[in-house]
């Protein structure tokens, strides 16, 4: 018989936990599905691990058991306080791009390429911000977010140049195709 704070694997939800109780029924959370709600006498999942007995949690269970969530979720947890470090690709590593001026009389400059790296992603970063904001604009029509939106995916075409930089191409930036702008 199951309780409270079990693990559960579930034939169709897979891992869950059991997380509260309504009357005759269990309310479990499943990592891809959410919150689902079974009958107390559904016995058509495996128990991965026990819970406990009513009211017999301590400070220490309740501590484990909010370190256990943290664990399993921060990742997801951090994507949302800052997004997760980008990888600039090996062969930069340690690189520098040097900027010649036409005018042997000035000097040239030196930047790290990781330090110019950081700068593109912090643009990339702020594009989106302004895209969630513009999206979310209360005061803005639909038409206004689309037109702002436009010139948003210009600018991300703008920036494919840099795209030579970044070691997996889903942190590409992605700009309007030729059939898109027609």
């Amino acid at each position: 018989m199951s309780t409270l704070g079990a693990k559960i694997e579930h034939p169709t939800y897979g891992e869950g936990v059991i997380f509260n109780q309504d009357g005759d029924f269990w309310r479990v959370f499943f990592k891809e599905h959410g919150e689902k709600e079974f009958n107390k006498s559904f016995d058509g999942w495996t128990e991965l691990e026990e819970g406990m007995e009513v009211g017999v949690a301590d400070l220490a269970d309740i501590t484990t058991a909010v370190e256990q969530v943290f664990e399993e979720h921060i990742d997801r947890i951090e994507q949302y306080i800052s997004p997760p470090p980008l990888d600039l690709g090996d062969r930069w590593d340690g690189g520098t791009m040097i900027l010649k001026p036409g005018d042997a009389d000035l000097q040239s400059k030196e930047v790290p390429l990781e330090t110019f790296f950081h700068k593109i992603v912090m643009v990339r970063d702020r594009l989106r911000v302004m895209e969630q904001q513009i999206n979310a604009h209360t005061k803005l029509t639909d038409e206004d977010k689309v037109n702002l939106q436009q010139y948003i995916t210009r600018i991300y075409g703008s920036l494919t140049t840099f795209n030579i930089l970044f070691k997996y191409k889903e942190d590409h930036f992605k700009g309007v195709s030729k059939s898109d702008d027609e």
